[in-house]
């Protein structure tokens, strides 16, 4: 019987352990900003947020570490038109490149009110976005990190939430 109690409680424990979030980024950027509860293995604990690939504008998105100064990873969460909106890039959305799927990637355009591919929910109790139209599917970032110049990033994509452990998906929308 202990035997049995002492697997249980292992198996309970390592369960735990990799879908929990495990350690919080040491956060520089200024609000608003989306960025992931857990810092994964970004190097320098600044974090990863939602931004742009390349410098500066980009119609691309992916998952990058923090930046302290700002700027294209600054994203924020318009819950009136159910949009993930550049805070640098003034009327611009992120957006999903075809009907909601698993493995589809977000490019940065034109935000457009009535755009279903433009439209999100975000769950603030388990820090889940989802396409407003499946609920099935999360926003999360990939399960490897690669080096960015100074910095490093991930692909930014949906995915199952069934199947995706929360530190990949468990995201935190500051707004001060």
């Amino acid at each position: 019987m202990c035997k049995i109690l002492a697997a249980a409680s292992f198996l309970a424990l390592a369960f735990f352990s990799e879908n929990a979030v495990a350690e919080p980024p040491q956060l520089q950027t200024s609000a608003p900003v989306i960025f992931l509860a857990d810092n994964l293995d970004e190097q320098d604990k600044l974090g990863w947020c939602i931004d742009t690939q390349g410098r500066g504008f980009s119609e691309r998105l992916h998952a990058h570490s923090c930046k302290p100064q700002g700027g294209d990873v600054q994203f924020l969460y318009d819950a009136g038109s159910s949009q993930i909106k550049s805070a640098t890039f003034s009327g611009k959305c992120a957006t999903l490149d075809v009907a909601p799927k698993a493995g589809i990637k977000f490019g940065l355009l034109d935000c457009k009110t009535d755009a279903a591919n433009q439209k999100f929910t975000f769950n603030s109790s388990s820090g889940e976005f989802h396409p407003a139209s499946d609920n099935n599917l999360c926003l999360v970032v990939g399960s490897s990190s690669r080096s960015a110049g100074p910095f490093m990033s991930r692909n930014l994509e949906l995915a199952s939430c069934a199947s995706t452990a929360p530190k990949f998906k468990k995201w935190v929308y500051r707004t001060k």
